[in-house]
């Protein structure tokens, strides 16, 4: 049951229940007649004529709240602009106690204004943005934002937490350390165990350090570092690829055929040794497949690939890819193996164009079955 703070006159605690017996509002609370809306109620029982109250919708907001919070109701306060919590703050402290039959009347203005709304929007730019999240595109959004000078509502670090985390690991990477460690202690452990171990040695020994001396920072201190960083991000161009050039780059040599992957390598060895390595630890092809996939999944691989593209891959496996025709062969059901080895005999020779092809087309399989979840690819070495 909630409990009013304020004792009565034998100083006993007030309970919902006492108010029908009680005044918690003084009748004259400063108003003017020009700000204010009268609240009717009818009086209660004992008293001659009905009690008028003059309040204005500020004050009635104010008293919505304190009743809901007095009753146990959770309110997201917090993600209202600055400005009115910091209203409501000021409302609250004016008002002292109403009597009954006001409360009353606000109350059934309340909800008669409740039941009366039929469609409410958001209002304000980043309010609707959200609701079309989705439904627009990314770069209209963005540039809606910057049009409109969109500032962040609500906790500014909810908002940074949700972000990806190489956006992140830039901002530990390009700004002061101070910034840095508080960016770092906002995070959750894992989030931020993972970003500090990818920062250099010497950056991360600092931005540990840092940390250190977080603790006298002030909250508002705290919040204005979060805002800005969170309006800075919020500010970021929206990516016009889902993937990074890496695994683009990946993707588009896996179905090459081996020529033009090995002559494209090369290049990108001698422009960029780092890149090139990268999109090797990013291509996935034929060779691969022993080292990669657990011989329970073969199966799951053979099941959706046609047979006489599986039985040409297979027969164009010469030479250093002969150990996995073997791997394939060996991890199916003997019946099977047995059955592709004789139409492997049938068919003979196969065209190196065609082998490439079918080759290409179970490395497609593979990488399907993969991003539907139900094959996982096992880590390279050196990825550990």
């Amino acid at each position: 049951m909630a409990v009013w703070h304020k004792p009565d006159e034998r100083g006993r605690a007030l309970t919902a229940l006492d108010i029908e017996h009680t005044d918690i509002m003084p009748t004259n609370i400063g108003v003017s007649q020009k700000d204010s809306i009268p609240s009717k109620g009818i009086a209660p029982p004992g008293r001659a004529s009905a009690v008028t109250r003059v309040l204005t919708r500020k004050q009635k907001a104010a008293i919505i709240v304190r009743l809901l919070l007095a009753e146990g109701a959770v309110l997201a306060l917090q993600d209202l602009p600055e400005g009115l919590q910091a209203e409501l703050i000021r409302q609250m402290s004016d008002l002292r106690y109403i009597d009954r039959a006001t409360l009353k009347s606000v109350i059934d203005e309340f909800v008669h204004e409740i039941e009366d709304i039929g469609l409410a929007f958001p209002g304000g730019i980043e309010g609707t943005l959200s609701i079309l999240d989705g439904a627009i595109s990314p770069s209209t959004a963005a540039r809606m934002r910057k049009m409109a000078g969109v500032q962040l509502t609500g906790d500014p670090w909810a908002t940074i937490a949700g972000l990806d985390p190489e956006l992140l690991l830039n901002i530990l990477k390009t700004e002061s350390t101070e910034i840095a460690a508080v960016l770092l202690s906002k995070l959750k452990v894992s989030v931020a165990a993972e970003l500090l171990g990818q920062l250099s040695g010497p950056r991360a020994r600092k931005v540990a350090y840092a940390v250190s001396q977080t603790g006298a920072i002030a909250p508002d201190v705290v919040e204005r570092i979060g805002r800005s960083l969170a309006d800075q991000l919020g500010t970021q161009p929206p990516k016009a690829f889902d993937d990074g050039p890496v695994e683009r780059v990946g993707a588009i040599l896996n179905a090459s055929p081996a020529a033009t992957r090995d002559d494209v390598l090369d290049g990108l060895d001698q422009d960029d040794t780092i890149f090139a390595t990268a999109v090797r630890k990013a291509i996935f092809t034929f060779a691969d497949i022993p080292a990669r996939i657990a011989p329970t999944d073969i199966p799951k691989v053979t099941r959706d690939v046609d047979q006489a593209v599986l039985v040409t891959a297979l027969v164009a496996a010469t030479g250093d890819l002969e150990p996995i025709a073997e791997f394939i062969l060996g991890a199916i059901s003997k019946r099977m193996s047995e059955q592709i080895r004789e139409e492997m005999t049938e068919r003979g020779d196969v065209k190196p164009k065609e082998g490439e092809a079918a080759m290409a087309a179970i490395v497609v399989q593979i990488r399907e079955l993969e991003a539907a979840g139900e094959i996982t690819l096992i880590a390279d070495d050196d990825d550990e």
